[in-house]
Formats: C-alpha cells, structure tokens, sequence
C-alpha cells in the first residue's frame, strides 16, 4: 500500500502519458516504472564503453557509439523534414540494427514509431500508415527484391498521404550531413519521456485489419524487470533475438532489455535454424529468444548437425503452448532451462516462469501468477467475475505491464476491456492452487502459425474473393514445427475449378500478407453446416486431424 508521502512525491514529475496521472504516480512510487527510457541507456552505454557491441548480425556489428550517434543524425534528418513532436513515422524494416536505430531516432526527435512488420502486405502496410496518419516512412532502399521507391509510388497512387521516404542502411544510418549534437541536430527539447506514447504495432485480431497497439517504453522495461529476475540476467549475458522488435515478444527481447543490461544482441534478417546455431556457437550466446516453432527447427537442426551450444543458460519462448516433450528434450541438449510468459501484445504478462521453478511448472503450466497484475477470471458467458470459484474462466488484469490500449480505435477498445476497465485476454485458462495458470481454450477463431495470431476469419475473407470459391472455411492445421498451419476447406462454383498454387497466386496478387496463406487447400462438394446454418467448424477441424493421422 502506498503513503500519502509516496504518491505526493511521485507525482512530483511532470508526466505527459496515455495512461492517466494517478496510475503513472502509484506505479512509479511503486518502483515499478521509472523515468530512463532506451535513448538515455544508449547514451550511457556510448559513454562508457563505446566500442562494444550493441547489435551483431552475420555480417557486421552495431557499436554503442554507432547506435548513439547514428540515432541522434536520423532523429535530426526526420525533424529537419519537419515531422513535429507528436507525429507518427512509420518503419518497414527487417529485424537488424536499422529497426532499432530507427526507433531511437523517432524517440530522440519526439515522434511516435510505427511498426510495421516485414512481411505485411501492400495492404496491411497501407491500412497502417493510414489509420495511425504517418506520412514519414523508413526503409531500406530494397523491399522482397524490388526498389522501395517503387513500393512507395505504389502507395502514393491508391492515395496514401506519404509526404517522406527516408533510406537508411541495414546496419547504420546513412550520415545524411547531419550533426551529432542534438542542439545542432535541432532535437534538443524534444526527445520522448518514458511515460509518453512512443511506438505503435499491429496485431492480428478476429476481423481482416490489424488492430494498432499503443505503447509506452515504461511498461516494457517493468517487462524487462520481469525478464531479469526470471533469468538471472546480467550484464555479462549475450542475447539472441529470433523474434522481429515490431512486436511484443521482439519488443523487449532485442530492443528494451538489451539497453537497460547493456548486452551485445545477435540479429538475424530471416530465421534460419543452421544459421542461429552457428550464431549462437560463435558468439557463446548465452540467453536465447523464440517462438516454440524456432526451438524445434534448432532441435532439429542440431541433430543434423551438432554444434557446441554450451553457452546457453536460458531460452524464452511464448506466443503459443509450449510442448513438453521438446521443450524438455532442449533442455537435455542444451542444458538451458526453458522460460516463458503467459501474456499478449496487449496485456503485457500475466503469470511467467522462471529458472527457480521445477521442470513441470516451467513446461507443463504458464507460471505463476504476477501479484501486481492483480489477474481476474470472468465468465465469457456473462462476464462475471469468477475468481476464486475452482472454474476455469476468461483472464483480466491491470496492472504495469499494460498497454494504454488500441490506436485511435474505441471501438476494438470496448472488446479489450471490461466496462470497468480489466483488460482481457483472449483465452480460459485455469489457475491452480499455487498460483500456476494453464490456458484450456481459445475464445476467438485464431490459427496459431509460429506464436504468430492468424484471424480465421480474414483468411476466409480474403480466400472467399476468388472467383472460383462459393465458400470457404479456415481451420488450424495440426503441424509438429509449427504448432498450428493454415488449413482451407472450400466449395467450389459450378464448372471453377482451384488449385492451392491458384489461390496462392490470388492472394499475393491482392496484397495479402504472406503469414495468411493457405498452407493445405481441401475442396469438397459442401461444407458441412450446424444446426444453425454455419459451417461446423468442429467438424471441420477433426477432419484434418484425421487425414493427418492425428
């Protein structure tokens, strides 16, 4: 419980945030947010030992004087386009040092990032520099093998406000005859705090758009904390992250935590499983970030061929059910301990496990339960609260780890929280009575590819505009590496005839972003209908166990 003193003191600090003020005084009195954001880490680190590595990829290294200075030109170069305080810029870049020089720089000029992941289609990437107004974007000077000016004029003729197309290198900035001295830069004043919005990503929903997140760095460094004491991390730790920084899970494993420990963080463009395990060979990483789909393509390729991964202390993974017997079994090729957090985008984390836990609490539950996310389990029928009632139910939290909510979007914030403001997840989940949470079900239509969430029924949309499809259904797709692939079943118009090739072709033809595919194409003469008229989904997605031999 905090004192009056402590909240008088707290509010002391004149904040400017999404979050409103009496949330921002409670959590930093509580020591849970602070005031340090990634630039002023940086910044230390540029300081104190200039040329160690901040970010390493297979072809060169990023030092800490590099990331500082070349940050510090960009955020310059954005500013002198006259992007004012405030304004989003959006980033289309892969996973390597210039996605993370791009997000300091938009710190230091005080402008909003924008996400956006690699793979998006044309018209994700639209629908994003729209709805979030960005009329700055960043990338590289070739976008999939083709010039990314073209890619812009692209978007300028369907209309896109796209005033700027700023070019950078993948692994430093280009100088752009810009000062260093952010006075000179003409940023000084300027640069975001940490309760401030500062970075925008997209996540898949129920619905054909991605929603847009809104985030502060202060919940993801109490992420980081989280992180810290789970894994013992220090300062003398090597990451590796495998997940892109736009999202959640990259978010904090390659971009926050690195800069608050101060650790050199491997990078790759695009997971290869033979690549990282010579990475992680070579540069003696010794905690390793992923999606359970990475860590059984490294399994895998381990038995191909072995390599000395000794190094590694600990592995993170999340996104989707971890599986026990692999997640065990890299534990006794490794001799890492298997972490995770049960959590979203949104919410942040709300139970996690750590290196202190047995082997069946790390592996067979999602941890234990974080006090100060102060979780809840509703009724998904009535929305009751349920806690405590033995039932499995729909989790809620509040508390730090919290985004502010969704991006100019009150409609998709009235399904994200409850009337009185607990924010949910999307799933039922149990919790026993020591606190572990298990997730038993799903509540919405996802596919699950890679910890990577597929709307079942965007796919269905976007499959359902080929000329030859009458109807189309989208199930999960049983897949031992990648968790879950999407599976389409459809009927077809009389006298059309579909290959999945075909539909592939449509697809890409229409922008549609890659991760949304359709992996299997089965075409029967009808759907098979519940009593209510709609596709029996349940039916459907036995079928596909049952060719599978599942």
């Amino acid at each position: 419980m905090l004192t009056a003193e402590q909240l008088v003191d707290a509010k002391e600090a004149p904040v400017t945030s999404p979050f409103d003020r009496e949330t921002v005084s409670a959590y930093r009195a509580a020591g849970w947010w602070g005031t340090e954001t990634v630039a002023d880490h940086v910044r230390r680190h540029a300081a104190l030992r200039p040329g160690d590595a901040a970010y390493v990829t297979p072809d060169a290294t990023l030092s800490w004087a590099d990331y500082d200075e070349h940050s510090t030109r960009l955020a310059g170069h954005l500013a002198a386009l006259g992007a004012a305080p405030g304004e989003r810029v959006a980033a289309l870049l892969p996973d390597g040092p210039a996605w993370h020089v791009t997000a300091v720089a938009a710190e230091k000029a005080g402008l909003v990032l924008v996400g956006v992941g690699a793979r998006a289609g044309r018209r994700e990437l639209r629908f994003l520099l729209e709805r979030t107004g960005s009329r700055t974007l960043v990338t590289l000077a070739d976008h999939r093998g083709e010039p990314s000016a073209d890619l812009v004029e692209e978007l300028r003729a369907d209309g896109v406000d796209l005033v700027h197309h700023v070019v950078v290198d993948r692994v430093v900035v280009d100088r752009l005859g810009l000062p260093v001295d952010p006075r000179e830069a003409g940023i000084a004043g300027r640069a975001l705090g940490a309760d401030e919005l500062s970075i925008i990503n997209s996540t898949s929903g129920t619905t054909g758009l991605p929603k847009c997140v809104a985030h502060t760095q202060n919940r993801w460094f109490y992420f980081h904390d989280l992180a810290r004491r789970a894994g013992a991390l220090t300062s003398s730790d090597v990451f590796m992250g495998a997940v892109p920084s736009p999202f959640g899970f990259g978010l904090w494993t390659a971009h926050f935590s690195p800069a608050a420990l101060g650790v050199p963080t491997v990078l790759m463009e695009r997971f290869d499983a033979h690549a990282a395990l010579d990475l992680i060979e070579r540069h003696r990483v010794t905690v390793l970030h992923c999606v359970s789909t990475q860590f059984i393509m490294l399994l895998n390729a381990q038995e191909e061929k072995e390599r000395d991964l000794s190094s590694l202390r600990c592995m993170f993974t999340g996104g989707e059910a971890v599986p026990y017997e692999r997640a065990a079994r890299f534990e006794e090729t490794t001799g890492a301990k298997v972490l995770q957090f049960y959590g979203s985008n949104e919410t942040g984390a709300l139970s996690y496990t750590s290196l202190d836990d047995s082997r069946d609490v790390r592996l067979r539950t999602a941890g234990r339960l974080i006090p100060e996310m102060k979780v809840r389990l509703f009724d998904p029928a009535d929305g009751s609260d349920i806690t405590g009632s033995g039932r499995p139910g729909q989790p809620g939290c509040k508390g730090p780890a919290t985004c502010p909510g969704y991006y100019a979007d009150p409609e998709a914030d009235r399904s994200l929280f409850t009337p009185d403001g607990w924010m949910l997840m999307a799933d039922i989940v149990e919790i026993d009575d020591d606190g572990c949470l298990r997730v038993v079900g799903r509540l919405s239509d996802l596919i699950i590819r890679g910890g990577k969430n597929i709307s079942a029924a965007a796919v269905e949309e976007e499959v359902g505009t080929h000329p030859a499809v009458a109807l189309a259904a989208a199930v999960a797709m049983p897949d031992e590496v990648f968790g879950e692939r999407v599976c389409v079943y459809v009927e077809q118009r009389p006298g059309r005839d579909l290959t999945l090739d075909d539909l592939t072709a449509h697809l890409t033809e229409r922008g549609v972003s890659r991760e949304w595919h359709p992996e299997r194409l089965i075409v029967l003469d009808r759907l098979p209908r519940s009593s209510g008229g709609k596709v029996a989904k349940g039916e459907l997605r036995d079928d596909i166990r049952r060719r599978l031999g599942h």
